[in-house]
């Protein structure tokens, strides 16, 4: 049997490679999107239904998985900026679609969360996310957690900064990550709905530090740039300040960034893409 498969967050990172992947394996795709405009983003690969609904609200989604056998969510705050928090979206949104996946007796359901969240557990984004991963194991349903360390989308944040000359990083820079790029990890995403994996850690090839991110970043523009190393205190200054100033709406992006520069990312090598090869080309749009 064919099976028909729910794609949210399509209109993200991962997602649009995911709906991609699925298509090139001759699956019936429903690509859940928030506004009718959205369509045009997928004009070129064929998919098969669009449902139009918010997952913040459930009279929206209704029956968004009906005769749907699994269901890919990428949902995530860092998706869409509309003044959600990230318990309103990573938890309660894709807690909406669960339920409606469990009234529609879906028979799998993967999610995508990170990896090292055991790493830094205060963090409000990795609150939100493991509350709805504990919610998905204790469903009944069959699961599929996807963790993945950074995504090759991620670190263009790293190129933008190296176009200035400098790229800072929170301490000695030798923190490891093999981010992975969005092709890499749609493979296996998809070969893990396949094969019905329960935990899959995820990263590319090839394993970095920081301090190789920055210059491959400098290489990629072309020129010779600065690597500053800003002191671990600094960060917790920063931290303390916007924590305390500021909604988590504004620090939890800011929280995660400095904090996520200050462990080792590194875990399970996939895929074939290079970080180098994605800041070439990204080198050719700045």
């Amino acid at each position: 049997m064919n099976r028909k498969i729910l794609v949210a967050g399509a209109t993200g990172y991962l997602g649009y490679y995911m709906v991609q992947e699925l298509k090139k394996r001759n699956y019936w795709v429903r690509v859940l999107i928030r506004k009718e405009i959205q369509k045009e983003k997928f004009k070129n690969i064929n998919v098969d239904e669009f449902f139009v609904g918010e997952i913040t609200k459930p009279d929206t989604i209704t029956n968004v998985t009906k005769d749907i056998n699994w269901v890919f969510s990428s949902i995530g705050i860092t998706r869409q900026k509309d003044g959600f928090t990230y318990m309103d979206v990573d938890y309660l949104g894709n807690l909406n679609l669960l339920n409606d996946a469990k009234k529609n007796n879906v028979e799998l359901f993967q999610y995508v969360s990170v990896f090292g969240s055991e790493k830094v557990p205060k963090l409000k984004i990795i609150q939100a996310k493991e509350k709805f991963v504990e919610a998905l194991k204790n469903s009944k349903l069959n699961y599929s957690i996807i963790r993945p360390t950074g995504y090759f989308g991620d670190m263009k944040e790293v190129l933008q900064m190296a176009k200035s000359g400098k790229v800072y990083l929170i301490g000695t820079g030798e923190y490891k990550i093999n981010p992975i790029s969005g092709q890499d990890l749609a493979v296996v995403c998809s070969d893990s709905l396949e094969n019905k994996q329960q935990i899959v850690n995820v990263g590319g090839p090839k394993v970095y530090s920081q301090n190789q991110v920055a210059e491959i970043a400098f290489d990629a523009l072309g020129i010779k740039g600065k690597i500053i190393h800003i002191p671990l205190w600094i960060r917790d200054i920063v931290v303390f300040i916007v924590r305390t100033f500021t909604s988590s709406k504004f620090y939890g992006p800011i929280e995660f960034f400095l904090t996520a520069m200050t462990i080792d990312g590194s875990t399970d090598k996939y895929g074939k893409d290079l970080l180098e090869g994605f800041y070439n080309e990204e080198a050719k749009k700045i």
